[in-house]
């Protein structure tokens, strides 16, 4: 199961979609919206993308993560688009494997993959004003407060990123 849907996500079915007789551990990782990002009150967040693009790209990251862990693997990842409110679940990913070792493995790089190669866009509507945040934002360990990417690639000679949704770009 790899999808973009808009509504509510269900756990249970990203779960099953996992399950098997070969699966000894499952790891799930359930991203929700939280309400404070950089000093900011997040309002909510709004998620487009490309469903068609996005899905391929969230298949084929789950055949390159079961050739790594092996054929008993299963993947699931679903992912919202619109907008989602505080506390409800933007993305949800299952790994299921023969040992839990390869389950947090498999699931970790399920989410890391998704989150930095899969054509979703992310807007934070905060307080006072709203973002387009890229998708390769992460929290920067011990701190707990986000580091922001810059949408804009600011390596020499490399390539500018597409425009997300609307052509808005973080300052």
């Amino acid at each position: 199961m790899f999808r973009i849907q808009s509504g509510p996500l269900n756990l249970d079915e990203v779960v099953a979609a996992v399950a098997g007789p070969e699966e000894g551990g499952t790891a799930v990782f359930l991203g929700t919206v939280r309400e404070g990002n950089a000093g900011r009150r997040v309002l909510w967040l709004e998620y487009e993308a490309y469903p068609e693009m996005a899905e391929k790209a969230m298949a084929l990251i789950g055949e390159e993560i079961r050739s790594r862990f092996g054929p008993a693997t299963r993947v699931a990842m679903i992912h919202r688009v619109g907008r989602v409110e505080i506390g409800e679940a933007a993305v949800i990913v299952a790994a299921a494997t023969p040992h839990r070792d390869e389950a947090f493995a498999a699931c970790r790089m399920a989410i890391e993959r998704l989150k930095g190669e899969v054509p979703i866009w992310k807007k934070e509507v905060f307080e006072g004003g709203e973002i387009w945040v890229d998708n390769c934002a992460h929290e920067v360990r011990g701190r707990g407060d986000l580091h922001e990417t810059p949408l804009r690639n600011e390596h020499p000679g490399a390539e500018p990123p597409l425009d997300p949704p609307g052509g808005n770009r973080a300052p």
